[in-house]
């Protein structure tokens, strides 16, 4: 999946968690999951954490920091 495929994935809009960016169609936070990975969960522990997710939707999340920075 490209880069640009994934960072469509995240949402930002000011009426959602404050237009902190998000995962699409979740109010899930984007740095949520990067402090996450961060802190040294894995991609499968964090999708058991929240079923509703998809494994793009963590690699978006990555896609979006690398963006970033």
């Amino acid at each position: 999946m490209s880069a640009d495929n994934l960072l469509a994935r995240i949402s930002i809009d000011p009426n959602i968690c404050f237009g902190k960016p998000c995962i699409w169609g979740h109010r899930i936070w984007v740095s949520l999951i990067l402090d996450f990975l961060a802190g040294g969960m894995t991609i499968e522990e964090v999708l058991e954490g929240y079923p509703s997710l998809e494994r793009e939707d963590v690699l978006a999340c990555i896609a979006y920091g690398a963006e970033l920075a």
